[in-house]
């Protein structure tokens, strides 16, 4: 049984010992207090991170960095705040004093979230608003109902949209692009 604080304003706020009490199996995240159940995803999302986790896992390796990568679910504390808790789908972190046992504490240094149907206005709006404010130095939407990779490089407070068959250069490092247009998402 989840149970929540009542706000001022009548409207129960969850914290992330609700988030904690979820029956096993079960995944949520919570923003500003409101809990958000995750639904399984689909073949082609795991495929996705999967994808994502190898190219960018293998630059690292070959560049020798100490930058961590984690796919979902992995925890991210934002802000030091109870009622804030993200499982992104990759989290990169090159600070390795945000890392604990439970997951980063603080915000990574980029951040991939793959667009599901009962995630996109999560991801597009409350989520992006979310590592924005909490110095989270690269964000990228990958939406593949929509052919449309949006990139947020909150660093240099840019935008730019990209498509699956593009080449799309990660800012938080100097040589890596990934090239959609070689993602066969026929094959993932």
């Amino acid at each position: 049984m989840i149970t929540a604080k009542t706000s001022d304003d009548s409207k129960d706020v969850y914290t992330i010992e609700d988030i904690y009490n979820l029956p096993d199996g079960r995944h949520a995240e919570l923003i500003n207090g409101e809990i958000y159940m995750m639904a399984t995803p689909s073949r082609l999302h795991q495929g996705l991170i999967k994808e994502f986790t190898y190219l960018i896992e293998d630059y690292i390796r070959r560049k020798n960095g100490n930058c961590k990568i984690y796919p979902s679910p992995f925890a991210v504390f934002l802000n030091a705040d109870e009622t804030i808790y993200l499982e992104p789908d990759l989290s990169v972190i090159c600070d390795e004093s945000k890392l604990t046992e439970e997951g980063c504490m603080g915000s990574p240094d980029w951040v991939i979230e793959i667009v599901s149907p009962s995630s996109r206005q999560r991801d597009y709006v409350k989520k992006m608003l979310k590592y924005a404010t909490a110095g989270v130095r690269e964000y990228w939407i990958v939406d593949y109902d929509k052919d449309c990779i949006t990139v947020y490089d909150f660093h240099n407070e840019t935008v730019e949209v990209y498509s699956f068959t593009d080449r799309v250069k990660a800012g938080i490092f100097e040589e890596l692009e990934i090239d959609f247009s070689k993602i066969d998402l026929s094959l993932l």
